[in-house]
């Protein structure tokens, strides 16, 4: 029966389970170093084992550092009616990718 986690991480959550590769955003980790992830509930397939933690449980979930790079550029466009005005910016975001392993 597989284990599910709900982590939390760059404040967003993500519910995952052991060997998921998962994109967050930038960490200061080096590469292939292992990290702990705030784990806030477990849980298996069919939901029959549940632990919810308040806010988080004791146990840690474990991912390892794969890479770091950059996401896909982003377009931002302002623009503003009958004055003439536009804007076009972007940027690519710095992202991280990690595998859960425990």
């Amino acid at each position: 029966m597989t284990k599910f986690s709900v982590v939390k991480t760059g404040g967003k959550q993500y519910i995952v389970k052991p060997e998921d590769i998962l994109v967050v955003d930038r960490m200061p980790q080096k590469e292939n170093e292992v990290i702990e992830l705030e784990t806030l509930a477990t849980f298996d397939e069919e939901g029959k084992d549940v632990e919810l933690g308040a806010p988080f449980l004791a146990v840690k979930t474990k991912a390892t550092v794969l890479e770091h790079m950059k996401g896909e550029k982003l377009r931002i466009s302002k623009f503003k009616a009958k004055v003439r005005y536009r804007r076009v910016t972007g940027f690519r975001p710095y992202l991280t990718k990690i595998q859960i392993v425990k």
